[in-house]
């Protein structure tokens, strides 16, 4: 009775129950996805068409009351003149300040911030109380949530002439700082304020990471003699080098873009800072302010799309290095 086969009819039924319950488990894990899918089309697929706000010298147009468009940003938009590339001369006045600010403020970013977050991702994780370990990146993931405007009065409220280093440096006999008229502190002010604010938000993918590491590979070279740098240097380092890789590879793609809000909002406005606070976010956003100027709409759509196109390359560029040198840390 043993040797006797099943019916088919019995075989059938469970392949249908199993492929019910795959079905099922797919369809969790498509609900998960949807909200990221939608906000993925709403504001990065929607609005292409506005591409080519980028090449047309744009003029507010109301639609005739016969016209299927009657919105007027779109019906201006597409019965505007193209005007080629003419935008992108307008840019190219103040390209050399942009590109320097932009760039060089997020090299210095990507580098200072890669080695915070990667250093205090490992010092949680070699905490042994774990109750301890939450509650410090809890403290150091909370600036996350702050808004820039919050710190820009905070700033103000310290570097201000009446400010509190300022309280400080005239109580010992020193003179008044000028923070907001002088330009050598900012990109320490800057510094200062991006890794007080993502170091802790950033740390959370290396932690996740780390906390999956066989922990008998740290046991091993314990044994074997191996110090807390050694055992970061030859057994976490190695481990950690394909995230550290890809994100590296995203953040080269953001490269063009610079935190708006913070470059926007620190400043407080001050015209004295522009050669050293003026992004290409920053820029795009002056245009738009610009009413009065003429194509003010064509100049910053040719900004946005300098970002996004010279972004797009630099991923390719930087992920074709990776997979020729270390073909399994390569995104594709």
């Amino acid at each position: 009775m043993s040797g006797m086969t099943k019916p088919a009819g019995t075989v059938t039924q469970k392949k249908r129950k199993s492929q019910s319950g795959t079905g099922k488990r797919q369809a969790a894990y498509l609900l998960m996805v949807l909200p990221g899918v939608l906000f993925l089309l709403a504001f990065s697929y929607l609005p292409m068409p506005g591409v080519i706000l980028a090449f047309k010298f744009y003029q507010m147009k109301m639609p005739p009351a016969d016209s299927l468009v009657q919105n007027v940003f779109l019906y201006s938009l597409f019965t505007s003149s193209w005007n080629g590339l003419n935008n992108f001369t307008y840019l190219l006045k103040d390209a050399p300040m942009l590109i320097r600010n932009t760039v060089g403020y997020n090299l210095l970013f990507m580098v200072v911030g890669l080695v915070l977050q990667v250093g205090l991702a490992v010092i949680i994780n070699e905490m042994r109380n774990r109750k301890t370990a939450k509650v410090y990146h809890t403290i150091m993931f909370m600036p996350y949530f702050v808004s820039w405007i919050v710190v820009m009065y905070a700033l103000y409220a310290m570097i201000s002439p009446s400010g509190f280093f300022n309280q400080v440096i005239t109580a010992t006999g020193g003179d008044v700082i000028k923070f907001y008229s002088e330009k050598q502190y900012w990109p320490w002010i800057f510094l200062f304020a991006n890794v007080w604010k993502y170091t802790g938000q950033g740390s959370i993918i290396y932690l996740a990471t780390l906390t999956g590491f066989d922990e008998q590979l740290y046991e091993a070279g314990a044994i074997d003699g191996a110090t807390k740098w050694q055992q970061f240097r030859y057994i976490t380092l190695p481990q950690l080098m394909p995230v550290i890789v890809m994100l590296q590879i995203l953040a080269v793609g953001r490269i063009f873009n610079g935190d708006f809000d913070m470059f926007y909002s620190l400043p407080n406005g001050s015209g004295t800072l522009r050669q050293v606070t003026s992004t290409i976010d920053v820029y795009v956003y002056d245009m738009l302010k610009k009413g009065n100027l003429r194509n003010s709409f064509g100049y910053a759509g040719a900004g946005a799309f300098f970002q996004s196109i010279v972004g797009f390359f630099l991923i390719m560029i930087t992920n074709a290095i990776v997979r020729r040198h270390q073909p399994e840390m390569a995104l594709f």
